[in-house]
């Protein structure tokens, strides 16, 4: 690479790898399920997610080759298990490419009033970003650098300026509606949170959390970082700590100005349905659009590596590991494009479908990586570690299992056939189809597929040598 990123450069990828599309199209439906709990759910869901990047902040310590969960994974349990991690990690990471894409796609549709879901605009406006995203990628890391940086300083202004403008509404007009969430009452009647049990808890969480994902893909680039293995662990938990601090507060302004709008808004933009004033509407939908494009431009920085990645290990063709002259894995891009507009488009745009199976499809990472960081800090790795890596007890073992137990239970508690089934307007439950097909090629069909190739390619390299 002809430049590399730096400290601040990586703690700004991260804030601009969590801020996207979450936070400004989803507290409502988390107000929604909670009710007043609705801060506690974000509290929840922020020490989850600061727990699991330590985690992975600790793992970025041990192992310094680019990847992220790959590596980490085949670092600690070998080639198998990290080609099956580094497999579904990249069918993770483009599924959530396409949820990122198709949000700023249907945001821009919507602000200029344009048929958000018309299936041909919206393929039309996902080709033309893809296209930006490859041009800025095209240019180099100096340029992708510049653009990360402003987008995140721009995004992060945003959120502020509108939490300071929120308080200052509260503090100077006397007028603070959060009581009021109580006598809001979803379609049985019944008041918003009043009758949550374990699983509706653990569905909240979720919903909340996928707003703060995003720092597992960080190390992805981590060949094109300087001293990954020192920066890292510094950097993520930097990173996750400014991100809570945002979320909680754009949530409690939310909830004290105008808790009725932001659940019922049909706004793409929920956040902006809270406030009256254009002004401050206009800075809410610029952050969006900027915070969305953001995220992407982080997303087509992370996402091919992790095919790269693999390639550069061997375990898929060399084919995907080719650069360009200014170090951009264009092959592994292409790829990664690709994939990015056809699932979305499998499930014609449809937001909570694609936004489930980003966020179901990323635990497997959760519960691999924490046993991993187990495993380098007692010396059981079957391949090499950074020699100089600083052991903790606390954030190598008690942090690791505190988010493994956190996973486990958060999965058990999960409501599998709600996500995979649909609810006609009859009242007929019936199996969603493009749900099951997507997960069963993604973490069956697709892995088994390549596991194959390659179990074929060393047999045939195997009867070379003989």
């Amino acid at each position: 690479m002809k430049k590399k990123l730096g400290f601040y450069s990586i703690v700004l990828l991260t804030i601009n790898s969590i801020i996207g599309t979450g936070i400004f199209l989803s507290p409502g439906g988390v107000v929604a399920s909670s009710g007043d709990k609705a801060l506690l759910i974000y509290f929840l869901a922020a020490i989850f997610a600061s727990i699991l990047a330590v985690t992975f902040a600790a793992a970025a310590k041990y192992v310094d080759k680019g990847g992220a969960s790959y590596a980490y994974a085949k670092a600690a349990f070998g080639e198998k298990i990290g080609f099956y991690v580094g497999i579904t990690r990249y069918i993770a990471a483009s599924i959530a490419w396409g949820v990122m894409g198709t949000a700023v796609v249907k945001t821009v549709l919507s602000i200029f009033k344009m048929d958000s879901g018309n299936l041909m605009l919206v393929t039309v406006g996902f080709v033309i970003l893809m296209a930006v995203l490859l041009g800025i990628n095209l240019l180099g890391t100096r340029l992708f650098t510049i653009i990360n940086n402003v987008s995140t300083i721009c995004k992060v202004g945003a959120l502020v300026t509108t939490i300071l403008v929120g308080i200052g509404l509260v503090v100077f007009t006397g007028v603070n509606e959060f009581s009021t969430i109580k006598t809001l009452t979803d379609s049985t009647g019944k008041a918003l949170g009043s009758q949550m049990d374990m699983p509706a808890y653990v569905m909240a969480i979720i919903a909340a959390f996928y707003a703060f994902t995003g720092f597992e893909s960080v190390a992805s680039g981590a060949q094109d970082m300087e001293e990954p293995e020192k920066n890292l662990p510094r950097a993520i938990p930097l990173a996750i700590g400014i991100v809570a601090a945002v979320y909680i507060g754009i949530v409690g302004v939310a909830m004290m100005i105008n808790p009725a709008a932001i659940v019922s808004t049909t706004e793409v933009v929920a956040l902006a349905s809270v406030f009256e004033n254009p002004i401050i509407r206009a800075i809410i939908l610029g952050g969006a659009l900027v915070s969305m494009f953001g995220i992407n431009v982080a997303a087509s920085f992370h996402t091919p590596r992790i095919l790269e990645a693999m390639a550069l290990q061997k375990q898929i063709p060399d084919y995907f590991s080719q650069r360009t002259e200014t170090g951009f894995p264009i092959r592994a891009f292409f790829v990664t494009i690709g994939i990015a507009i056809l699932l979305p488009m499998a499930f014609r745009y449809d937001m909570g479908n694609i936004i489930v199976l980003s966020s179901i499809s990323r635990f497997i990472q959760f519960i691999i990586v924490p046993a991993a960081v187990m495993i380098f800090y007692f010396g059981y790795q079957k391949e090499d570690i950074v020699s100089t890596a600083k052991k903790s007890f606390i954030v190598d073992v008690v942090t690791p299992a505190l988010a493994l137990v956190f996973t486990v239970l958060l999965l058990y508690k999960f409501s599998w056939s709600a996500q995979f089934t649909i609810t006609t307007e009859d009242g007929t439950v019936v199996a969603n189809i493009f749900a099951i097909i997507a997960m069963v090629i993604g973490y069956i069909v697709l892995p088994l597929g390549l596991m194959l190739w390659q179990a074929h390619r060393i047999k045939s390299f195997k009867l070379e040598a003989n």
